[in-house]
């Protein structure tokens, strides 16, 4: 998968997994990444699928509606890639943590929902809820930072609830954050992400 792979000053902070939303690319969110954890190794991907021409991680039937069958396949093919890029780039496969934002917070959200060990934590702005009517896999003591808007056009609050719900119902450790705002990504929301990250994970 095409990615950008910055060596971190800290080699036990986590690597951060950074995975852009619809129309966005493998440098969206490199500043995020610095507002969250400067010292950190970042792994940015950009997404394989292409949706008029802007690149997501998967396809989709409609707005709000998941190509399944399509889900599925690529978020095993983003789990492989994870593997091998632990490898090429000599870190710890153990110690990686999503930052996803709308597209990308939803193949971060269907890592979780079907690999137990792929992320040690995860920071999902503005994610649906990736599939429905599946068993999760324990997630225990597994951190999760949700970022949404109350006036979010594209996920509501109860689909952020519902979402909290069921990552929670499995161990997860989630924290929702809540924006008076819309689908947009605020300053004050990846502050608050930082925040978290620096009391859940390090």
């Amino acid at each position: 998968m095409r990615h950008i792979f910055q060596q971190g000053t800290d080699v036990t902070a986590p690597v951060l997994v950074l995975l852009h939303g619809t129309g966005g690319t493998e440098r969206d969110l490199l500043p995020l990444a610095q507002a969250i954890s400067p010292a950190s190794s970042v792994l940015s991907i950009r997404g394989n699928v292409l949706e008029n021409g802007m690149p997501r991680f998967f396809r989709r039937l409609a707005e709000g509606i998941f190509d399944e069958e399509d889900l599925i396949f690529r978020t095993k093919e983003l789990n492989d890639f994870l593997d091998e890029a632990a490898v090429e780039h000599g870190f710890d496969r153990r110690n990686m943590v999503a930052i996803g934002y709308s597209n990308g917070a939803n193949i971060a959200g269907s890592l979780l929902f079907h690999y137990p060990d792929a992320l040690r934590g995860a920071i999902l702005h503005h994610p649906m809820v990736p599939r429905r009517g599946i068993q999760l896999p324990d997630l225990t003591d597994t951190p999760v930072f949700i970022g949404a808007g109350r006036n979010d056009p594209i996920c509501s609050p109860e689909e952020t609830e519902e979402l909290q719900k069921l990552l929670g119902e499995v161990g997860a450790e989630i924290e929702v954050h809540w924006e008076n705002a819309g689908h947009q990504l605020t300053r004050s929301e990846v502050d608050a992400a930082g925040t978290w990250f620096k009391a859940n994970l390090t």
